[in-house]
Formats: C-alpha cells, sequence, structure tokens
C-alpha cells in the first residue's frame, strides 16, 4: 500500500452507502461518501491556521437520500437543464423525465447523484485518491447507451480538491458530468461578501424556465461581469431583466481559454478569513449559482439553518441544453471514443 492509499481511510457504513476520509500532509481533510459521490466535509485552513468546513450539506447519508438540493454530489449523466425534457441524437427523439418545471435537470428523477458507486482507494503521486465507478445502463433516465463511468476524487498535496471524469460507452450518446458542492469559505453566514472572478467574456442568458435562448451575450456592462474582482452581493439584486429570472446568479458563462486545456475557469476569496479558491477546468462553460433557492427549511450539518445566499456553486460543464441547441459545442459521446474532464477546486489564503 502506496503512502497516499494509506491516507484514504473507510470511516463507516452507513446503511449502504461507505464514507473515506482523504487527508493531506498539510491536514486538509475530505469526507466523501460513495452514495452520489457527495463531499460531505472539506476542511481547509484559514489565513491563521484554523480549519473549517467549506461546503454546505449533511450530518448523515440518511439525510441526503431524504432530500437534497445536490449538495457536494456528482451530476450525470447531464448536468444543468434539458429543455422540454427531450433531444434527439441521430434522428431518434429521446424523452426525459420533467423534473424541473417543464425541462429535465442534473440527470433526471434518479441522476448520479442519487445511486451507489463502487469505491476503491488507488495510488496516485497527486495525493490521496478515490476511484467512483458506475455503470448507467442503456435508457437509464432515458439516455442510450450503457456508459460506464469513472470519477477519481484526489486530495492534492498543493490544497487541491481534483476531479477527473472519465467515461465510456457503447451506444452513441450525450455525456456531460460536473460537480455540485455549496461553497462558503468563511464556513458560516452568507457569501455576498465574497468576491469573485469569473473568467468569461459572455454568458447564456435564459427564458424564464432558465433555459438558454441561444446568444452568447458579452458581460460588459451588465451584473454579469465578473472579470474583475467584485463582491457577490455587489450586484445580485439589480434591477435587470436576467437577474430576476435567475432570482439572482443562476447562469452560465463562457469561460475564455482554448477548448479541452485545464485553465482557469473562476476565483473566489472570503476576505475576513483569507480563504481563496480558485476553479480550473477542461470544459467550455461554467454555471455559477447563489443558493438563490435555499429558504431556511433546511437544517444542516451542526443545526445551520441554510439561508438564502449561503453559499455560492461553481459548475464547470457544457452549456445548459447544449443537445437542444446546434450552435453550443457537442456533448456527443459515441462508441470507440472516450469522455474526459477535469475539475479542480485549488484552495489557498490571500
Amino acid at each position: 500500500m502506496s503512502k497516499n492509499e494509506a491516507n484514504v481511510v473507510l470511516l463507516e457504513k452507513q446503511g449502504g452507502a461507505e464514507i473515506y476520509l482523504l487527508r493531506n500532509t498539510a491536514g486538509m481533510q475530505a469526507r466523501i461518501t460513495n452514495y452520489g459521490g457527495i463531499v460531505m466535509s472539506l476542511q481547509v485552513p484559514d489565513k491563521n491556521g484554523t480549519f473549517a468546513d467549506v461546503v454546505l450539506g449533511y450530518d448523515t447519508v440518511a439525510d441526503y437520500v431524504k432530500s437534497s438540493p445536490y449538495f457536494g454530489c456528482l451530476v450525470g449523466r447531464y448536468g444543468n437543464r434539458i429543455a422540454k425534457a427531450r433531444f434527439s441524437l441521430d434522428g431518434r427523439e429521446y424523452p426525459l423525465a420533467a423534473n424541473d418545471g417543464p425541462n429535465s435537470l442534473h440527470g433526471g428523477i434518479k441522476g448520479f447523484d442519487k445511486v451507489l458507486w463502487a469505491a476503491r482507494p488507488v495510488s496516485s503521486n497527486l495525493g490521496p485518491a478515490l476511484d467512483l465507478r458506475y455503470l448507467s445502463k442503456h435508457l437509464d433516465e432515458g439516455f442510450p447507451g450503457n456508459l460506464d463511468v469513472t470519477a477519481r476524487y484526489t486530495l492534492t498535496e498543493d490544497g487541491s480538491l481534483r476531479i477527473d471524469f472519465t467515461a465510456t460507452t457503447d451506444q452513441k450518446t450525450i455525456v456531460n458530468l460536473t460537480h455540485h458542492s455549496y461553497f462558503n469559505l468563511a464556513g458560516r453566514g452568507d457569501i455576498l461578501g465574497h468576491t469573485l472572478v469569473l473568467n468569461a467574456e459572455h454568458f447564456t442568458p435564459v427564458d424564464a424556465t432558465l433555459i438558454p435562448t441561444g446568444e452568447l451575450r458579452p458581460v460588459a456592462g451588465t451584473p454579469f461581469d465578473f472579470r474583475k474582482p467584485t463582491a457577490v452581493g455587489a450586484r445580485i439584486d439589480a434591477d435587470e431583466q436576467q437577474i430576476r429570472l435567475g432570482g439572482g446568479y443562476d447562469h452560465n458563462w463562457v469561460i475564455t481559454k482554448p477548448p479541452g486545456n485545464l485553465g482557469l475557469v473562476a476565483r473566489a476569496l472570503e476576505p475576513a478569513s483569507g480563504r481563496a479558491m480558485e476553479v480550473l477546468s477542461t470544459l467550455p462553460g461554467t454555471q455559477f449559482y447563489t443558493g438563490n433557492f435555499l429558504d431556511g427549511t433546511i437544517v444542516g450539518k451542526g443545526g445551520w439553518r441554510y439561508q438564502k445566499r449561503s453559499a455560492f456553486c461553481i459548475e464547470p460543464q457544457h452549456f445548459p441544453d447544449t443537445p437542444n441547441q446546434p450552435s453550443f459545442p457537442s456533448v456527443a459521446l459515441a462508441p470507440g471514443q472516450t469522455y474526459q474532464n477535469t475539475i479542480v477546486y485549488r484552495f489557498f489564503v490571500e
């Protein structure tokens, strides 16, 4: 057993689920369950070396099973929304579950966030790592093809939580995998004072059901311009159509980088603690969501009642509704091809 494998510990079993602890030599720790690939906690130091859990969620797996707004999970087969819960591929139409008004959201009623993955600690020269594997059967939630997916979580020695996705199929299908942690770099309170940079010149405006219109709109002169460090709360309640439609930010940004290259998506800073996070990805877009649907009814870890805007999500992904938007980069995967996607959440002190 390698040193890094030894730093992946099966902590406990809850029901049919397993909970693993990953820890690096700097003292960072991540608790990850094979139910939905959920990051249950992520301990990160502040400028004084004090650790805090920077992700929202629950204390037990049973609470995630009971009800969760996608806290900390893996999302698939298709992250984000597909309009009218249907798409066509090579002339055949595939109906999906309409679980978000008229649309399909995050893979349907029982997406990758609600299944048990096969977990295996693995050796990695980057740090302690855990492989999660799942075979999504043909027409699972309406999607064609048997899709074999692996998500590798690595807690790297440079302070990153890295997720490497790979997938293969035996029939042409669509794939858009992402991760859905709700972050609060202070560990408590709201996120309106966090400063944010989004590496994007354009975003994809949406209709009343949060489906992209197909336009790539410049961020310049809009509340969506985060090219320079800006407080999340500075324009979150602006009297602007897109802000009103999303109830704040719940949109996809078009990331400025070469296609397929691992590059900067976002940088967030919580000034009081000094905790900062960079997000890197190989994907062309990212959803930035500011917890607009949290309303105080969810009681999370330690009895914290999660209010509106007590966290934000940065979900690197392909653009929403891509299967129905011919001008967007393709999400089709054919037999013989391998889907690959890397997301890195790198933590440091500023």
